[in-house]
This record gives C-alpha cells, structure tokens and sequence, in this order.
C-alpha cells in the first residue's frame, strides 16, 4: 500500500498526549482546529480530557482509541510517545508524533510544523517506517506469571539492591555465558540511541532487524555488547545467589518484579509500530542535532568564507 492510499483512509483521528505543561495544551487545541479544518473526526484519549476541561470533544480511553483510530497523533515527548505505543502497538495503527518534549527521537515533528506536517501527512507525502517492539514473559515453574512489552528496551537490574546480580544468558537455547554485573540491556535499534548508549552500546540504524545487549558494569572486562538477530530467543535464568530478587524495567516506564529461579524470555513482539515521518526526515542528520554530533562539512564552508 502506498503512503497516498494510506492517508485516504486517514478519517478517524486518536489523540494521545500527557498534559505536563501550557504548551501541550496549546498544541491539542491548536491540532483540534487543524483537524476541524480537515473535515476530519477526531477523538482524544480520555485522561487527557480529564486533565483539559475546556474540551469538548469524544474521549476513549487507548485500547479504545487504538481500536478506532485510523491514525494516531502523540502530542509529547519520546516518553508520551514510548507509552502510547505499547498500549496501542498490537492494532498497528500508524502513529504521529508533535513534540513537546527534549529530544524528540520519536516526536520529531515541531510545532511550528504542525500546519505544513499535518497537510502533507493527509496528502500522503510522509515517510513510514516500522518498528518492532519486544516482549518480556516471565516464567515461573513453566507457567507465564507476567508479560508486557517494549519499544526501548527490556532492562534486567537490580531493583533496590546495591549488588551485582548472577545470571545465566541464552540465545535460541544455546548457552552464552554466566554474568555477574548491574544488570542487562536488551535493546531494540529504536532504543539504541536512550539507555543503551549510555552503557556503551552501538547506535543501530532503525532499519536494522536486530537486537543489542548490553552489559551494565559487568564483573568481567571481557564482557561487551553483542549484536543478534531480531528473531532470536532470549531466556535470561536468575540464580539462586542473588540477595535480593531483581527487576525487569520496560522503557523504564512499566516495571515487573522476579523470583530467585525464574526465567524472563524476550522475544520480537508479533505486532509493529507504524511511524510517520514528514518527507526529508534524515535519521543521521536527527543524530547530529539531537546528539551533538559536530556539523563538520557546515564547520569547513564557514572557515572557507572568512
């Protein structure tokens, strides 16, 4: 399906966003009136429009939204966008983000784009890329007793202990290693550029289909990052030596507590994320702005005009 077959069927508008300052609610009202403007029918998420009560629209809570939405517009940050995500991600409605928030990874279209963005989004002239999620189980005596998922990362730390944990890492059944470290990083390309990085992982390319790990302060110096497959199963085996039980963070926003013996497997969740990009979007050129990443063919023309 192209992008202008697509956006035709962008009829149904679902608004997700977290109301943290003035200027998020400046942007629901001023997206309302684009829309209105549009012809198109729109419906905000419910908790928003508790927080707004100068709205008066349709509300839905998510899974409602996600079910009914041909196209999901986040108004936030990278954070707001990372929940909407995970609570909407398995009806694969394509996502929209306005950012209102710092870097802007995932909500990487500016307010003052927002007329021109929206235009050129109905019109189908915008970029989609998916990103796939991951899902964390835990396993308790063979019976799953939790499961969410991610679009960061699944982190393996240790909760409110200050020590070093023990576990035993596998990849599709086969034995890796035994670690003992802070904790583990399994990171999705999307997630490369949050809490992975700061542990020294790589920087994956969105269109990659892989998976990185990342040790956190492991014991060992000769432990690094590893790269695998997408598809690869992960089973991570907590010992028995641990003080306390560790946790499992995912975003660092949804949080999942584990038992000395159990199992977590992390595996590509079944569903993507459908994200848009306005034409143009540059993934490298986001990496600079956002990263400080040193502009140095703009360095050399402006030394060459002085």
């Amino acid at each position: 399906m192209t992008t202008t077959t697509l956006a035709e069927n962008f009829n149904q508008i679902g608004i997700i966003g977290r109301l943290e300052s003035r200027s998020v609610e400046q942007s629901v009202l001023r997206l309302l009136q684009l829309l209105q403007q549009h012809n198109k029918q729109y419906c905000i998420e419910q908790s928003l429009a508790d927080a707004m009560d100068v709205l008066d629209c349709p509300a839905r809570d998510r899974q409602s939204l996600g079910q009914w939405a041909d196209l999901i517009v986040v108004v936030g940050g990278d954070g707001t966008f990372l929940g909407a995500a995970r609570d909407v991600a398995r009806y694969e409605v394509p996502m929209l983000g306005i950012n209102r928030g710092r870097l802007g990874f995932l909500t990487d279209i500016m307010p003052s784009e927002m007329e021109t963005g929206l235009a050129d989004v109905f019109r189908g002239e915008f970029q989609l890329e998916d990103r796939f999620l991951l899902q964390a189980k835990i396993i308790r005596n063979g019976d799953v007793v939790a499961q969410d998922c991610a679009l960061n990362d699944v982190v393996l730390h240790p909760g409110q202990s200050i020590r070093m944990i023990e576990f035993d890492l596998f990849i599709d059944d086969q034995f890796v290693y035994s670690q003992k470290s802070d904790g583990l990083i399994v990171s999705t390309p999307t997630g490369s550029t949050a809490y992975a990085l700061s542990a020294g992982g790589p920087l994956m390319h969105p269109n990659m289909h892989a998976l990185v790990l990342v040790p956190m302060f492991p014991h060992s110096l000769n432990n690094r990052p590893i790269v695998v497959g997408a598809q690869a199963q992960l089973c991570i085996r907590i010992g028995h030596k641990n003080t306390l039980p560790p946790h499992v963070s995912l975003d660092a926003q949804n949080h999942l507590e584990l038992a000395h013996g159990d199992e977590l497997h992390i595996s590509k969740y079944p569903q993507t994320v459908k994200l848009i990009h306005l034409k143009g979007h540059n993934y490298f050129e986001t990496c600079r702005t956002k990263l400080g990443w040193g502009n140095r063919i703009e360095n050399l023309e402006r030394e060459s005009d002085q």
